[in-house]
């Protein structure tokens, strides 16, 4: 009764206040998690909407054939590029009270419902093969935007809740048993309603769509309320900062980010692994290798995989780390797979049973990838905030454009699988089928057979490759926490140069230094010995690899690179934003020529190399933009413009809610007249949002012109605030009481 008790008043105190060293209160997770059960419920949906290879409800029921779908695809994707990049914009240049992404669960949520609901509705059973593909293209490049922007910011929403990376994955593995409730109740039942509305066991009837994807999408998004309503966005940076980044700097800031491209060249590589996906779907639908009810059960087995990595995903991080656990899961990942090949090629009724458990495992795996994918998405942000300077999250989106671009090419490699394995018009002929829909010839055991063994020996290909590079990432826990402290000195000595440094800031990055100072000098030990021993090692070694971070960003600007990085800066100040025009320090040729034997002098080629370009990028902007001299931005414009935008904002939100007041009591006058009120306060934003657009382009000018003088004033600044320790010191005791 004791540990009920002890139990339930912890529950009380964290429902609204998060834990010591956590930021997430119980309230915050919980509405995160169950609302993550509507925002899946869109997903399970809508993801079966959009084209790819393989896409059941295009392909098998809508009748649209790979080399159609292939074509309709890159249509898709190439629009796809300008949306992502305005997609991109608009998150890095959100300034919302509401958040960097909450907002967009609700405004871009509505529209990918209603898509979604509109692409069902359609008449294709009444439509040729053009209009169908032009009809799926254009819905497809709805949700290009909307549903995709819907998805990155409920996906990403997490990343800026904690920046404490073992929380996040805590949270993660809360939030994905909770959310998978959603698509496990939609796989268990759709067999069973499909075999009541259709009368028999096939899936591809798109009156079984009609009937369970209106309602799933409308209570999704009701469901997916609870996540705009009840969390609360947290970044660790200076509180004076506004992010104002031009679309081109965020892109090459993000281009220079290793982690992203080693993630984002797993999953281009690793294209074909999914390719046996379809198979248990083709033997119950194609082969009748089991019953509706047989296959809801199968359904629901395979889906329960995704569940079980949510329970030991966090043990297994904090034992091993995300990169031996990735290697490891991803080599037996291999093996599963290719361990499928002789059972696909022995057709008998238990096939399907026997192939399950196979799936089973791969799901499993899987799914436990999956589930990291957030927690890792979220320190490769962290450690681009660490390197820049700035929170450009929505950049990496537009980044990964180029995945895109691959992703084109490596895409008509299934189609020409496919069509190479027998599942095309001219073998549907042969096999007396009139040839409208090539997947007539998996009725064929001998073709069925075939074409599966090609699809898994595709996706053991896709496998290995997809584990090739997570040998080469090594952003460890450690190094995240590590990072994450720095930031928080950095925003310390920032928010007090600027006067706006809070008792709570200042007390949580002293207590990051004092800890830091009492493991200085302290060698990392090898681990060994006892299990309550090595604990005790490893958690000395992370102390002593996290002092080593904070003391060296205490001490930058006493080092010899520091002070040779810092008497730069100064010389590009001295001559002014005018003087770029003719600054020069070392050539190219000069730099290409210094030593890298060591990585110091490597780092510092690097870092001479950047320099140089940002120089002649600068150079190359003012003479453009600028040919008179450069007339430096005044950033307090925009200081006026989001407090007229805010303030408009929450009028028009005061007329709504006033509407929404009186169509209750069926006041219909009233209703009128706040609605003729609302024409003005719109054509007021309207112009707000524009005068905003015209300031971004004209600050990202200027930022691109006077970047180095910039970043020298900036370093500079932040020099002089670092030489203030003792005063902030000094304070820090103050406040504590300390002689």
């Amino acid at each position: 009764m004791k540990k009920l008790t002890r139990w339930w008043n912890l529950f009380k105190t964290n429902w609204s206040t998060p834990p010591k060293g956590r930021y997430m209160s119980l309230k915050e997770i919980v509405s995160l998690s169950a609302g993550g059960i509507g925002v899946k419920f869109i997903v399970f949906c809508v993801s079966n909407m959009i084209i790819s290879i393989g896409n059941a409800l295009i392909g098998n029921t809508i009748g649209i054939d790979p080399s159609a779908m292939y074509v309709i695809y890159i249509i898709s994707v190439l629009s796809g590029f300008p949306l992502t990049a305005l997609r991109a914009r608009i998150i890095d240049n959100t300034n919302s009270m509401k958040g960097k992404y909450r907002p967009y669960i609700i405004s871009m949520g509505i529209p990918t419902v209603i898509l979604g609901i509109g692409f069902i509705a359609m008449p294709y059973e009444h439509m040729s093969l053009t209009a169908k593909c032009v009809t799926v293209l254009f819905y497809n490049i709805g949700f290009q935007f909307f549903y995709n922007f819907m998805l990155d910011a409920y996906d990403s929403l997490l990343n800026v809740l904690s920046p404490n990376t073992i929380e996040r994955t805590d949270v993660s593995a809360v939030k994905s048993v909770v959310e998978n409730l959603s698509p496990s109740i939609a796989n268990i039942f759709l067999p069973l309603v499909a075999r009541l509305i259709t009368g028999n066991n096939t899936l591809y009837d798109l009156k079984v769509y009609r009937v369970l994807y209106p309602p799933m999408l409308i209570i999704g998004f009701a469901i997916s309320l609870l996540v705009y309503v009840n969390t609360k966005e947290k970044i660790v940076q200076p509180k004076s900062r506004v992010i104002r980044i031009s679309f081109a700097d965020a892109f090459r800031a993000v281009a220079k980010n290793k982690y992203f491209w080693i993630i984002s060249l797993a999953g281009w590589l690793g294209f074909l692994e999914g390719s046996f996906n379809t198979i248990i779907g083709w033997m119950y639908n194609y082969q009748a290798a089991c019953t509706a009810g047989q296959y809801s059960l199968i359904v629901a087995i395979s889906g329960n995989a995704s569940f079980w990595p949510n329970l030991f995903a966090p043990m297994l991080i904090r034992k091993y780390g995300k990169k031996k656990v990735l290697i490891f899961t991803n080599i037996l990942n291999v093996l599963f797979i290719a361990t499928m090949l002789p059972v696909v090629r022995t057709q008998n009724f238990s096939t399907i049973w026997i192939l399950l458990v196979f799936i089973f495992v791969n799901q499993l795996l899987t799914s436990l990838g999956h589930f990291m994918n957030p927690s890792l998405n979220a320190d490769i942000r962290d450690y681009q905030q660490y390197i820049s300077g700035e929170r450009i999250d929505g950049m990496f989106a537009a980044v990964g454009l180029v995945g895109s671009v691959i992703t084109l090419a490596t895409s008509s490699v299934l189609p020409a699988i496919y069509e190479r394995a027998g599942l095309n018009k001219t073998v549907a002929l042969s096999l007396g089928y009139d040839g409208s829909n090539v997947y007539d010839v998996l009725y064929n055991t001998e073709y069925f057979t075939h074409i599966c063994s090609v699809l898994v020996i595709a996706s053991v290909a896709g496998a290995v490759l997809n584990l090739i590079p997570f040998f080469f990432y090594d952003l460890t826990e450690t190094k995240q926490r590590a990072m994450i402290a720095v930031l928080k000195i950095r925003a310390l000595f920032e928010d007090y140069g600027n006067g706006v440094l809070t008792d709570e800031s200042l007390n949580e990055a002293f207590e990051i230094i004092n800890d830091a100072k009492l493991w200085e000098g302290t060698a990392v030990q090898p681990v060994a010995g006892t299990k309550a021993q090595r604990n005790a090692i490893k958690a000395q070694n992370e102390k002593a690899e996290i002092s080593d971070y904070v003391l060296n960003e205490l001490n930058r600007f006493s080092t010899p690179e520091g002070i040779k990085e810092l008497e730069a800066a100064r010389a590009v100040v001295a001559g002014g934003i005018d003087g770029l025009t003719d600054y020069s320090s070392q050539s190219k040729r000069e730099i290409k020529a210094m030593p890298k034997s060591t990585p110091e002098e490597k780092e510092e080629r690097k870092a001479s190399l950047a320099a140089y370009r940002e120089i002649k990028s600068a150079q190359k902007a003012i003479k453009k933009f600028y040919p008179d001299g450069v007339r430096e931005f005044d950033l307090s414009v925009f200081d006026k413009l989001f407090e007229a935008d805010e303030k408009n904002e929450n009028e028009i939100n005061s007329v709504i809610e006033r509407i929404k007041s009186a169509n209750e009591h069926g006041d219909k006058p009233t209703v009128r007249q706040l609605k003729s009120e609302l024409v003005p306060l719109r054509r007021i934003r309207s112009q707000i949002k524009a005068e905003i657009k015209k300031a971004t382009k004209q600050n990202s000018i200027y930022n691109r012109a006077a970047k180095p003088y910039i970043k020298a004033q900036k370093l500079i600044r932040q020099s002089e605030n670092y030489g203030r320790y003792d005063d902030i010191y000094a304070t820090y005791r103050q406040l504590n009481n300390q002689q």
